[in-house]
């Protein structure tokens, strides 16, 4: 079994029929955003074309959600599974962080006042910027300090109020990110046991990942392994063993049939590869993953051709064009090549604008030239 063609089909690149980012969103069960337009090209790609300005809306209007949950970063996420993915991951993120509030002096009662000043700021449909909200804390609950430390501060009093399911995303104001009142964002939704939640959590992360492992599980779910474990266990037949180069993966449903020859353009945080903790797979024509698999500053947007990193991309919006930078890290075929062009026309209609090709285009004139 090829683990990295597997993943094509599973997370929705090699075809899917979702017509909006929200239907991917609830079928990836969650999508990592805190590199916000990286997040939404992600869900482009796996939509039947949905625009930026398409995925803007959903956006804005709450159709899709940002917020913290699973792992102490932002995710999209569908408002129908919010709260209860908050039940069951919150917690685990919360003690995580427990350990740097201690480090920034942030103690509980901080933490108290502060939901009370968001709360009572951000009801009746309210909606402030992270600079507004800094400015209220600070006046009714306490000076946050200057530069990393303060900015540090103002951070996780935030992430515990999303993590607690007091706020969560508004609708962006002139490009700048809002935050608004939860309950007064998504419709509210009957309430799971924590067993519920945790088997719906397994099961839409092995349907739309696997073949995966408990660790790959629990990185991607922010618990522990044995609540991974559980998880797999509570799924029972949904889920089935199998065992590839001597490691034991589990795999929901059938097996997609062979994947057609692709190309992508991937970015920086993109769930083919975050999703997991083992990324060694789509490595295997490079020899390295490294691209992948360094601090969460240093991963890069990739380009994967049949599910296989083969270099890096940048993209520089411009006031007229967008500059993408294309660098190979190995050499492609001719129609490997094709498919890295078609994408970029893909990303061009993606983004609405022209784009401006730099690297690929000139190496490939000088190979044609040859």
């Amino acid at each position: 079994m090829n683990i990295a063609r597997q993943r094509l089909h599973r997370t929705f690149l090699a075809g899917s029929s979702h017509a909006t980012g929200r239907d991917v969103v609830r079928a990836l069960g969650a999508v990592q955003a805190q590199d916000y337009e990286g997040a939404k090209w992600a869900l482009s790609m796996r939509t039947s074309g949905a625009t930026n300005a398409e995925l803007e809306q959903e956006f804005d209007s709450g159709a899709i959600l940002r917020t913290h949950v699973l792992r102490p970063t932002w995710h999209f996420v569908d408002p129908v599974d919010i709260r209860w993915m908050l039940a069951l991951t919150g917690p685990s993120v919360m003690k995580r962080m427990a350990v740097y509030n201690r480090r920034l002096g942030l103690e509980e009662t901080m933490f108290r006042r502060s939901r009370s000043v968001l709360e009572k700021a951000l009801r009746d449909g309210t909606y402030l910027t992270r600079p507004e909200l800094r400015t209220l804390l600070e006046s009714k609950v306490g000076p946050l300090g200057a530069g990393f430390q303060g900015n540090q501060r103002m951070a996780h009093l935030m992430m515990r109020a999303e993590l607690e399911g007091l706020i969560c995303s508004g609708a962006r104001r002139n490009k700048q990110f809002t935050y608004v009142l939860l309950d007064e964002r998504a419709p509210p939704t009957a309430s799971l046991e924590r067993d519920e939640a945790l088997l719906e959590l397994t099961r839409r992360y092995f349907r739309a990942r696997s073949p995966a492992t408990p660790q790959d599980f629990s990185w991607w779910s922010g618990l522990t392994v044995s609540e991974a474990k559980r998880g797999i266990d509570i799924a029972g037949a949904d889920l089935e063993p199998v065992a590839i180069d001597d490691v034991k993966y589990w795999v929901h449903g059938d097996v997609p049939s062979r994947a057609r020859p692709s190309a992508h353009l991937l970015p920086n945080y993109d769930e083919f590869f975050i999703g997991y903790r083992d990324r060694n797979a789509i490595g295997r024509r490079l020899k390295s993953a490294r691209m992948v698999t360094g601090g969460s500053a240093l991963i890069a947007y990739v380009i994967a051709v049949d599910g296989q990193l083969v270099g890096g991309w940048k993209r520089s919006p411009g006031r007229d064009v967008v500059k993408l930078e294309l660098n190979l890290l190995d050499r492609l075929t001719t129609a490997e090549e094709k498919r890295v062009l078609a994408e970029v026309r893909r990303f061009e209609a993606f983004v609405g604008r022209a784009v401006e090709l730099h690297g690929f285009a000139a190496r490939r004139s000088a190979r044609t030239a040859r």
